[in-house]
């Protein structure tokens, strides 16, 4: 018996010890092992992006995707990403699965206008 419990607090005291190791460990794989899990995809331009582009993303099918289009020629070319709540068809909650998935890249500056 006394062996027995000698083993069992020797195995307790190695866990305790390796621990704090095994912790930091786990943290440091975290964001690899994220990355790892996602796979990495471009994000969809909305300023650029066709129809059938559009209809890629989640919860956007054809009349929606159509409809952000639409309003590209009618009203520009969007400024910013949460624009996109603008668009009939999309609300709050649709707009927060899209938005890792898309962007709007800044407009380009002519160097020549500001020098």
């Amino acid at each position: 018996m006394r062996t027995c419990f000698a083993t069992v607090v020797a195995l307790g005291a190695a866990v305790l010890i390796s621990l704090p190791a095994l912790a930091a460990a786990i943290q440091e794989q975290t964001p690899a092992a994220a990355a790892a899990a996602v796979p990495s995809k471009p994000l969809l331009n909305l300023n650029t992006a066709t129809i059938d582009q559009l209809e890629t993303l989640p919860g956007i099918g054809r009349k929606t995707a159509e409809r952000i289009s639409e309003h590209r020629t009618k009203i520009g070319s969007f400024k910013r990403i949460e624009e996109l709540m603008n668009v009939k068809g999309i609300g709050e909650k649709s707009f927060l699965k899209l938005k890792p998935l898309i962007v709007v890249p800044p407009p380009k500056t002519d160097k020549a206008q500001g020098e």
